[in-house]
């Protein structure tokens, strides 16, 4: 999943999307999470990373992790994959 390129991230979590002006704040974690995929991170990777850095087992995170990139999408702050 990538962020779209015009989505603006602060590094305290405010995002802001410039084509309908709404914004958004985000918690520690959500931040560290839209930073790294708007860095280009695979989500496996970020799954591993998180998992390891919060003591967390994988699969409790990957639910959690995937609830939030729904919560993206809804929020159309994502690419459209186009296949």
């Amino acid at each position: 999943m990538k962020i779209k390129s015009n989505i603006a991230v602060s590094d305290n979590g405010f995002v802001f999307d410039p084509n309908t002006g709404d914004s958004y704040n985000l918690n520690n974690t959500a931040a560290e999470i839209l930073q790294m995929l708007k860095s280009g991170k695979e989500e496996t990777e970020i799954i591993k990373v998180f998992a390891k850095k919060y003591d967390v087992d994988e699969t409790t995170f990957e639910q959690n992790f995937y609830d939030f990139l729904g919560m993206l999408n809804h929020y159309n702050l994502v690419e459209e994959n186009r296949g």
